[in-house]
């Protein structure tokens, strides 16, 4: 992965979303704020997917097809479908 460091500190981003989140559910905070964080979580998650997608096609996609591997072809398929 090449730009392992950049997850990972998105992820620890995401990490401090979800404690935040946590502590507003304790702290018994309105629904409208909760759900407002639960929409940015689900943004950052889906845009940290996308990165990750984007680097898999412009790296293991592009070598495996490459080597005439058209199977990989099904997997993308695949991974398209569990990231909608």
């Amino acid at each position: 992965m090449e730009n392992k460091k950049a997850y990972i500190r998105r992820m620890n981003i995401i990490a401090g979303q979800i404690n935040g989140i946590k502590n507003m559910i304790e702290e018994e905070r309105t629904c409208n704020d909760i759900l407002i964080q639960l929409a940015a979580l689900d943004r950052s998650l889906k845009s940290l997917g996308n990165e990750i997608f984007k680097e898999y096609l412009s790296t293991t996609f592009v070598e495996e097809i490459k080597k005439d591997n058209l199977e990989i072809l099904e997997n993308v398929v695949d991974l398209c479908n569990m990231i909608k």
